[in-house]
């Protein structure tokens, strides 16, 4: 077993969502981290396969076909080591003879990083998008044949 902090509670589990639309043979599949707080690894184990499993739906999506969303398993379960505050290391990863190149590409602009970067329409992949969803969207004013070019 990896090392455990006494006093540990903070846990990061990788939960693994398997979406399948109805008479489309591509799927879509999720990695969510979930924070889950707990006793012992045992118990975080169990509430991240709760989570999971507690995630699986069915639903019609904006074309009218059934969306299944199947939980697959985990694919990490981590303890973070620090109490959560400002600046805590929250997760990290090794790797050893990084050249300069590869070590460059891992390296985003800031523009690039998630939180900044633009909007792009889900044009080449399978529609999940939820009908119940959409119409709030509709209500925020967003037209249901424009959401390519907006969402």
């Amino acid at each position: 077993m990896g090392f455990i902090p006494g006093g540990a509670r903070w846990y990061l589990a990788d939960i693994v969502l398997e979406h399948i639309v109805e008479s489309d043979p591509r799927n879509v599949v999720h990695v969510n981290t979930h924070l889950v707080e707990a006793g012992s690894p045992d118990e975080a184990y169990e509430k991240a396969i709760a989570l999971g499993r507690g995630s699986e739906q069915e639903y019609l999506n904006t074309d009218a076909k059934t969306v299944r969303v199947v939980f697959r398993g985990l694919r990490g379960l981590g303890v973070i080591h620090d109490p959560l505050e400002d600046g805590a290391e929250i997760a990290y990863s090794e790797s050893i003879g990084v050249s300069e190149a590869e070590l460059s590409r891992w390296l985003v602009p800031r523009e690039s990083l998630g939180v900044f970067a633009p909007r792009r329409p889900k044009t080449d992949g399978p529609n999940y998008l939820p009908e119940s969803v959409m119409r709030l969207l509709e209500e925020g004013g967003l037209d249901r044949f424009d959401r390519e070019e907006r969402v």
